[in-house]
């Protein structure tokens, strides 16, 4: 097998930059049907389209290569959706956000890097790797999600609670590492602060209890909690965190408020439990001394949404294969390293019971979300190049587990 990628892997990249994916609506039908009729030219065994009853139009496609010999199963896994072009967004955009435009060495378009590139990259690698089915020891299963970017629970986490995903030795999970290869994420809890006090007229404000007052109180003691979480180190993802990024309160400036909120958003290292940081945040708030405001000041948090972090290892006999495929192609340290934003890599962990699961991809999240998003050519053909190389190392090559 040729460790150069196909030549196409640029113009599958712009063929699906070119169907619109944004999510809200979440509609990938089209995509999905472009990604299906890929693999079912491409020789894939059982290419199966799948959706929630709860959203019909957010379609996932799950492929299948079998090999003529028995070996690991490998799982490659992307999404489909993209997020959507905000108003202000629009008019920054120099090229057609759709239009899959090529310019200096870059590929432009909304989902150009997240997460299209790494689709089009394993699409191409597993088309190279059917090519030669005859000598291939194991399975390889690519996965096109849709609902990445609305947390994955009608994706991702409904295939594998669904029982359609199969357990596998090895998965990897595209998204922007720079090519290098990252096993581990931070978690999100999200939470709600609320505030409680007395309203009166602000002619004479001391009468009642400024409920943004009390929530400033609580804002200052999340933020010391959010100093004190930097002496939690993780060896890849750095320190756990406490941000405050919304406060809602008053409707009026003459009239002191009797209610206020803040949102918060507090970030998990591997191996912090939820529960135990709800319990944190809420000794936090229950500290907060508001004694000179008398009994009619309260503070409550709550509200609680939970998105968990990921972490691997690379140490079983695929995952040095795949660190050893990074460092073949590129001639520069594989990692491991962190991944700061979030993956579906966290709904995949029951299917690897006794394997490992890896994030991979080309360019950065950085320009992810944003105008003129764009995947450069080199990293996309190196990503392509990489998982060749170790698909070639771990399937047809006999190397097995």
């Amino acid at each position: 097998m040729s460790l150069q990628p196909a030549a196409d892997v640029v113009a599958l990249l712009q063929a699906l930059i070119r169907i619109p994916s944004p999510n809200p609506p979440g509609d990938t039908r089209e995509v999905a049907a472009f990604v299906a009729a890929f693999l079912q030219r491409h020789g894939c065994d059982d290419v199966q389209p799948h959706a929630p009853p709860e959203k019909p139009q957010a379609v996932s496609v799950i492929g299948t290569l079998r090999g003529a010999h028995a070996g690991p199963t490998i799982m490659l896994h992307a999404h489909l959706d993209t997020v959507p072009i905000a108003a202000d967004e629009a008019a920054r955009w120099s090229v057609d956000p759709y239009g899959g435009v090529m310019r200096d060495g870059h590929i432009y378009g909304k989902g150009s890097v997240d997460d299209k590139a790494p689709l089009a990259a394993m699409l191409t690698a597993l088309a190279t790797c059917a090519a030669q089915r005859a000598r291939l020891r194991g399975t390889v299963v690519l996965v096109a999600a849709a609902e990445e970017e609305t947390g994955g629970v009608l994706g991702t986490k409904w295939l594998a609670e669904s029982g359609l995903l199969p357990p596998c030795d090895f998965i990897i999970v595209g998204e922007q590492t720079d090519n290098r290869v990252a096993n581990a994420h931070k978690g999100v809890l999200r939470a709600t602060v609320r505030a409680y006090g007395r309203s009166v007229h602000a002619t004479n404000p001391d009468r009642g209890v400024n409920a943004v007052v009390v929530l400033a109180r609580a804002v200052l003691a999340l933020e010391r909690y959010h100093q004190a979480l930097a002496s939690r180190v993780h060896p890849t993802v750095g320190r756990p965190t406490c941000n405050v990024g919304v406060i809602a309160g008053g409707s009026t400036a003459n009239a002191v408020p009797d209610s206020a909120a803040a949102y918060l958003d507090r970030r998990m290292i591997p191996h912090e439990d939820p529960e135990t940081v709800k319990r944190e945040l809420e000794a936090v708030i229950a500290a907060v001394d508001l004694g000179q405001y008398g009994p009619e000041a309260r503070l409550t948090v709550g509200e609680y949404q939970v998105s968990n972090w990921f972490a691997s290892t690379v140490e079983s006999a695929l995952g040095q294969a795949f660190l050893a495929s990074v460092r073949h192609v590129l001639n520069a340290d594989p990692g491991p390293i962190g991944y700061l934003p979030g993956s579906d890599a966290k709904h995949l962990v029951g299917c690897v019971p006794a394997g490992e699961m890896v994030i991979f991809g080309p360019g950065t999240y950085e320009v992810a979300h944003a105008f003129d998003e764009y995947t450069a050519v080199e990293d996309l053909q190196a990503t392509t190049s990489i998982l060749i190389h170790f698909l070639e190392t771990s399937l047809l090559n006999g190397m097995g587990q």
